[in-house]
């Protein structure tokens, strides 16, 4: 069966149900002989289409020849064509991003504003020309990095969400050359594919075939595990999506996840990476995770957008910029500004402010002053709101008392109750902000160093 058979078969049973009556395609055509074979295959098919084309400006005259045999091809072919001409390297500069990130960025941020802009391709599908072979080396990139059983899937067939189809994904380069060949297809060589600059072209070039000398069929094999991966992680995620709804509670933005529920879970590795991989962590941080478990409170690791912090009996997920107004660790003293006002701590000789000790409260209601025992306290101190559970042992009493029941006999407002926050050190609530001291911090006269609390509400 000819390529163009097989083609056929596959587009009719896996694509063809997913295109609307009438619908047109997108087709990425950079001039190259995946692309252009593509293009040949719709055109042989009947699948309407129309060629879209980055101009990315990076390799000077060539570039601009890629353009112009673009132009030719659809010409041809009797296909529109659509062509974005752009100053890459001033775009990687502005966004701070790689050659490749910033191309790909390119290219599917203007897939979008074609289907936005106009209404006969709002519903249009972008078919790429990725192959069996592209799908290989994602799977060997991913699985070098370190990786969970999604990123050996290599490269899926169909990204739904995106409407990206890649019907050339079940072939092999060597199938898609053999055709141009025999049809006498013409196409552009990328002088650029041909060095080792970048990951993918290093394995393509120089590693793959080395292998290749000792496992003939390494591509053909990895291929097939790709498949079997796709097949497996249907099973994975369904026992994974059990246990994470066991495991993670939503609140806002946040999730929390028990301390204790999480180390139980088995087997904690995969879990640990199915529950921080959504929030930009690496595999390489799943062992430190895991670790944080067991450490000291307020400890945290961050991603690029989000840190994880260890809160008491919980761990939360939060984005960087939340949990930084949310969760402020303070090393010594000095003016911290938070959500709801400033709180200042400095250190103090009790025999240079003894006169003080009685102004705890200024006349103005938006000024709170407190004294405590500054050798009863240990730095870091954790600034955060309220949480159920909290307790400390309020002046005056040697009973604990949970804050929640502390705060309704103080008759504060729902609203109020929200704008609470509470200062720990070493796990031990010191303050309710603006409200009452723990009577464990409390001065005495044998006291020779006082921590002093000034919050000022907003």
């Amino acid at each position: 069966m000819t390529l163009l058979n097989q083609f056929q078969q596959n587009w009719h049973s896996h694509f063809a149900p997913l295109i609307l009556s009438e619908q047109k395609m997108l087709l990425a055509l950079s001039g190259g002989v995946d692309s252009t074979v593509l293009a040949h295959l719709f055109h042989q098919s009947g699948i309407k289409f129309v060629a879209v084309h980055v101009n990315y400006q990076l390799r000077g005259a060539e570039s601009d020849q890629d353009e112009r045999f673009v132009v030719s091809l659809c010409e041809r072919l009797d296909v529109p064509l659509l062509i974005k001409k752009i100053d890459t390297k001033n775009y990687m500069s502005e966004q701070h991003l790689s050659v490749q990130v910033a191309a790909r960025e390119i290219r599917y941020n203007w897939f979008d504003e074609i289907r936005l802009n106009d209404i006969t391709l709002n519903h249009a599908w972008v078919a790429t020309a990725h192959h069996a072979n592209d799908s290989v080396e994602t799977s060997m990139m991913h699985f070098f990095r370190g990786t969970g059983i999604e990123g050996l899937k290599g490269i899926p067939a169909l990204h739904h969400s995106k409407k990206i189809m890649r019907p050339l994904l079940p072939f092999f380069r060597s199938q898609i050359d053999q055709y141009a060949q025999e049809n006498g297809i013409s196409y552009i060589v990328d002088a650029s594919n041909l060095t080792n600059q970048y990951t993918r072209n290093f394995l393509r070039n120089s590693i793959i075939p080395e292998l290749e000398k000792l496992i003939p069929s390494l591509q053909e094999n990895i291929f097939q595990n790709t498949q079997r991966f796709s097949e497996v992680s249907i099973l994975y995620k369904q026992a994974v999506n059990q246990q994470l709804k066991k495991l993670l509670e939503q609140k806002g933005n946040e999730w929390h996840i028990p301390v204790l529920k999480w180390k139980k879970v088995n087997p904690i590795h995969s879990i640990t990476w199915e529950i921080i991989e959504p929030f930009g962590f690496h595999s390489a941080q799943i062992a430190e995770v895991i670790k944080m478990l067991d450490a000291s409170n307020s400890s945290y690791i961050n991603s690029t957008s989000h840190r994880i912090i260890k809160n008491r009996q919980w761990m939360i997920i939060a984005p960087i910029a939340q949990i930084e107004t949310k969760f402020q660790l303070i090393e010594g003293v000095g003016a911290i500004p938070f959500l709801e006002g400033e709180l200042s701590i400095s250190l103090h000789d009790i025999s240079e402010v003894a006169k003080d000790l009685t102004n705890k409260n200024s006349e103005d209601n938006k000024l709170s002053i407190e004294w405590l025992d500054a050798n009863a306290i240990q730095f870091p101190l954790l600034l955060r709101p309220w949480a159920i559970g909290d307790y400390f042992y309020p002046l005056g009493m040697v009973k604990k008392k949970k804050v929640s029941k502390f705060l309704i006999d103080a008759r504060l407002s729902k609203t109020d109750k929200e704008k609470i926050w509470v200062l720990e050190s070493d796990k031990k609530i010191i303050a309710i902000i603006g409200l009452r001291i723990d009577n464990r911090f409390k001065y005495s006269p044998s006291t020779k160093q006082l921590l002093k609390l000034q919050y000022t509400r907003n």
